[in-house]
């Protein structure tokens, strides 16, 4: 027996994403990989933001981490 993750479609956000700024880092993770510092600059938000936003992402397994980049799983 396998078990499948429920997925999204390309255009809907996860329903467990309540904060407007975790939003928006999912969805700019969803366009390919980023760093700490590509998120901090592209997404005028900082770190010690970050930080916590991903590491939300992460423990509800809808971001994991590669290396030094972040991406949707």
């Amino acid at each position: 027996m396998s078990v499948q993750r429920p997925t999204t479609s390309a255009r809907e956000l996860p329903t467990e994403l309540d904060s407007p700024r975790a939003k928006l880092v999912y969805l700019y993770l969803r366009d390919g990989a980023a760093s700490i510092d590509d998120l901090q600059t592209d997404l005028e938000v900082k770190k010690i933001t970050l930080y916590s936003i991903l590491r939300t992402l992460r423990e509800r397994e809808l971001v994991e981490k590669q290396g030094g980049r972040f991406a949707v799983a």
